[in-house]
């Protein structure tokens, strides 16, 4: 994770940089830390101050919870790796589809990407948009269903 990214959807976009990257790796490994024992094990070579000012900017980001232990906190990551990457490439891709070009430039450009990355993907996300459709015209149909039920 070295590229800054865009978290849960506020108008100001806040980003997190590679310090607070860095952070964020360190608590996913440990389950929840203090900014002591963030310290302990060396890898992180900045100072208290600094350590503890960037987890509190992450929390305020919402990004951790943490509770009070003595006169420290304990901070806990409040999403997966998983649903932080997840929750960005939405946010990102919505916000790549609302840009205002003609939304088939966009896709065009994921398609492009994708070929370029490894032609299976294609056959994946094609499979995916299969799978999706099929999904949404269920819905679609329920309601209809439930509505014929209700007359009879």
């Amino acid at each position: 994770m070295t590229k800054a990214f865009t978290i849960f959807g506020s108008s100001s976009r806040p980003q997190l940089g590679p310090f607070e990257q860095q952070l964020l790796q360190e608590l996913w490994s440990h389950g929840s830390a203090t900014v002591r024992e963030l310290l302990a094990d060396g890898t992180i070579s900045q100072a208290y101050t600094t350590v503890m000012t960037t987890v509190d900017r992450l929390y305020k980001k919402g990004l951790l919870d943490r509770v009070a232990e003595g006169r420290a906190f304990r901070y806990t990551p409040r999403h997966t790796p998983e649903e932080l990457q997840r929750v960005t490439a939405l946010e990102n891709i919505r916000q790549l589809l609302g840009s205002g070009v003609a939304s088939a430039l966009p896709l065009s450009y994921l398609v492009e990407a994708l070929s370029t990355h490894d032609a299976q993907l294609l056959d994946e996300l094609q499979l995916l948009v299969e799978r999706k459709r099929r999904e949404l015209q269920s819905r679609e149909l329920k309601p209809l269903a439930n509505n014929d039920r209700e007359r009879r």
